[in-house]
């Protein structure tokens, strides 16, 4: 689909609705009040609009959308937006209306699209951006595992109307990150059998040949002489073999700043001796590497843009969670690559297990900051929900500045507490720590249990990404399934310099 912007001062009163000549046109409309797209649309159809949006029962509620066919008239589809009270219209509101109205005329079977949305409060290049984003990512349809796939019916063209002339430069790096999005949510969505250790490690491969990136490939033997005993713990009852993998973005020349990316890589995760049991969607736990295919994703993105001025290094320690005779069992003491050693009170709680080791790797290699994403803990899901994702963090400039490139992305993250007096759950009468500690707390706990294998004073950020990786009903740019969250957050932190 190409995207391009028609902007409001290039002498051609592109402005006007009436000057769109696609076979489709979106409109969005506030709930109250007046705004010169309302006007144009009136001059456009021709009839009071009012009264044709009173006998539609339109009331421009947020996402609510009307599909007017116009038979022998150009556009021959107009679809009409809800966006609420003007007050609450913000880059998050733009994002979703953008993509429900861009469904809905696609569905309609228009080839050419114009989008006409009232962005005068918004940065000009950040609302092209976000509507691009969201229409190319609210039409991703994966039909990779299907016998017959369906035609493909998107749009040609997209064309953002009436916007100034610098909005078309937040149009250059839509590509870039759409297609890092893209391929986090067909990592996640991919069946176990297919997303292995080995076939992330060959995915990584692809990107480091493709994008110019380095790329260390660690197997056992070499996780072994390191000492990742509570990495190769966990994936020791499986028969796929543990691939450690680190991938490398290095800018150009000059001297620059170096962070670290960590995704949790579960390609598969039974639960281990501590057995997931009906309820507990094992038939979902494909989706546990979710952490390893934003960073994966995000590398994907970062390799097209060469970001200048930072080092980027992506780690992901990837295995199964199985049972067998080799499997680690609920008691267990597992001696980690910092020398610390933890008691396995449960074996579902692996994950920690092998971020403790990757985040040891990382600090041995000197960054300015860490940031680490995992679909780490239920009870995240249960605080936060299925929309926003936790952030744990002992730098207030590293998480202020995750907080805004989520913000600027379209993601949501919630700062949460790391409580000093919670860390007496981890406590262990025989080792080092517990892998888990009390249910209340339960994802504190487990950001404090990877703090202990941070450099202390390194800046570090934890994102518990459980509820936001899968959505089964979908959200506003994205499908059902995979949503491919955290890739944006982290490229636009990494675009704004990495603050830490």
């Amino acid at each position: 689909m190409d995207i391009r912007c028609i902007s409001v001062d290039n002498g051609a009163g592109d402005n006007d609705l009436g000057q769109w000549d696609g076979g489709g046109l979106v409109v969005g409309l506030f709930s109250e009040g007046d705004h010169p797209l309302r006007r144009q649309l009136g001059a456009l159809l021709g009839d009071d609009l009012d009264a044709l949006l009173e006998r539609r029962r339109f009331r421009g509620k947020p996402g609510e959308c009307l599909a007017l066919d116009r038979i022998g008239a150009s556009p021959a589809s107009v679809v009409l937006v809800g966006l609420g009270n003007p007050d609450h219209f913000d880059g998050a509101a733009l994002r979703a209306a953008a993509a429900a109205g861009v469904r809905t005329a696609n569905r309609a079977g228009a080839r050419r699209i114009g989008l006409a949305m009232p962005v005068e409060g918004l940065e000009a290049r950040a609302a092209a951006s976000a509507m691009a984003e969201a229409a190319r990512l609210g039409l991703y349809h994966d039909q990779r595992f299907r016998s017959e796939a369906e035609q493909d019916s998107q749009p040609e063209e997209l064309a953002l109307l009436g916007l100034a002339t610098t909005a078309a430069e937040g149009l250059a790096e839509v590509e870039p990150i759409c297609a890092g999005v893209e391929l986090a949510r067909q990592l996640v969505a991919s069946p176990p059998n297919v997303a292995t250790p080995a076939g992330l490690a060959e995915i990584a491969a692809e990107l480091a040949r493709d994008f110019d990136l380095e790329l260390r490939l660690l197997e056992r033997a070499d996780c072994e002489a390191l000492g990742m005993g509570a990495y190769l713990g966990v994936a020791q009852g499986s028969d796929l073999p543990p691939k450690f993998i680190h991938l490398i973005y290095r800018p150009a020349s000059g001297s620059c700043r170096r962070v670290a990316l960590v995704g949790k890589g579960l390609t598969f995760d039974s639960g281990g001796y501590n057995l997931k049991v009906a309820g507990s969607q094992i038939e979902m736990m494909k989706y546990d590497m979710g952490g390893s295919a934003a960073v994966l994703g995000a590398m994907r993105a970062i390799g097209q843009l060469r970001p200048a001025g930072i080092e980027v290094h992506a780690i992901v320690a990837s295995c199964e969670n199985m049972i067998s005779g080799n499997a680690i069992r609920p008691g267990d003491v597992l001696t980690a690559s910092n020398g610390k050693t933890i008691e396995v009170n449960n074996t579902d709680a692996e994950g920690r297990l092998t971020l403790a080791d990757a985040l040891v790797y990382a600090c041995k290699l000197e960054p300015d900051a860490i940031v680490d994403l995992a679909t780490l803990t239920g009870a995240c899901v249960i605080a936060l929900g299925e929309e926003i994702a936790g952030l744990w963090s002992c730098s207030d400039a590293l998480a202020a500045g995750l907080e805004s490139a989520a913000k600027a992305g379209g993601e949501a993250l919630w700062r949460m507490p790391l409580r000093d007096s919670y860390k007496v759950g981890l406590k262990s009468h025989l080792a080092d720590l517990k892998n888990t500690g009390p249910r209340p707390g339960g994802s504190i706990t487990a950001a404090l249990f990877l703090r202990d294998f941070v450099t202390a004073d390194l800046p570090w950020a934890h994102l518990d990404i459980a509820g936001t990786v899968w959505s089964d009903k979908g959200r506003s740019d994205s499908p059902p399934g995979a949503t491919g969250f955290g890739v944006r957050t982290l490229v636009g932190w990494i675009q704004a310099g990495a603050p830490a």
